[in-house]
């Protein structure tokens, strides 16, 4: 199946965002996200759903052995190669439910936003676990059940154009949600928060963040950014693999 990325009108729109002009920066997790890397000297990193590739580029420039960023759009790619480098860093086109790669491979997986398209959550986190090494971290955003549940991803608004609330519903029935963004169909998959996090336990990850983030200080004069404390719009987690 043809990567939404991959849509010309999709990707062009999306290349205008804060976060795709202005990198890590332009992105209002990236603070709080930040705070949960760990010191990536010498390590071993697997990116899943690198798109840009910003977060590939950021562990190599803090002392990464060795980064592999994975994506299935060719566009999305296409533009990492061009930001890379390092002779460090890998760009592939690999679909993250099927991960060709050793046990025990990286010390760290990262994926940034990629989750939620991805329909066997429980598939993907067994072969992280695999791919890990012992005491290995994986740390992950994904966008909140909270956000996902009913499905629009749109405000609701009162007559005089001013936000009235966010919609809430179906939580607990998971599976596709479709969504519209710049007129092209969008479809993920709706978790619940257990579900995020079960699925990790029962995996046999050691949960050892959960954050909810808020826009920091500094991004709250951006148009919309004040809004984004009425609901959560994203979740992070952060796990180790157990001894």
């Amino acid at each position: 199946m043809k990567n939404i990325y991959d849509d010309e009108q999709f990707f062009n729109e999306y290349s205008k965002m804060a976060r795709s002009q202005q990198g890590l920066a332009g992105a209002g997790e990236w603070e709080t996200l930040k705070s949960l890397l760990p010191d990536f000297s010498g390590l071993r990193v697997l990116d899943m759903g690198c798109g840009y590739g910003w977060h590939s580029i950021y562990a190599a420039e803090h002392g990464a052995k060795k980064v592999i960023g994975i994506d299935s759009s060719e566009k999305m790619l296409e533009v990492a190669r061009e930001k890379n480098e390092f002779d460090i860093v890998e760009f592939e086109q690999i679909d993250i439910n099927s991960l060709p790669f050793d046990s025990g491979s990286f010390d760290v997986v990262f994926s940034s936003l990629a989750l939620h398209y991805i329909q066997d959550f429980e598939g993907v986190i067994k072969q992280v676990y695999r791919l890990l090494a012992k005491n290995g971290k994986l740390i992950f955003s994904v966008e909140h059940p909270i956000f996902t549940a009913e499905g629009s991803e749109q405000w609701r608004y009162k007559e005089d154009g001013t936000i009235d609330s966010f919609p809430v519903d179906r939580y607990f029935e998971e599976g596709v949600r479709e969504t519209n963004f710049w007129e092209t169909t969008v479809t993920k998959y709706h978790r619940t928060l257990t579900t995020y996090i079960d699925t990790l336990i029962l995996q046999g990850f050691n949960i050892e963040r959960v954050i909810e983030p808020t826009p920091p200080e500094s991004m709250l004069d951006m148009p919309g950014m004040k809004d984004e404390s009425r609901r959560p719009m994203m979740l992070i987690i952060s796990a180790s693999k157990k001894d």
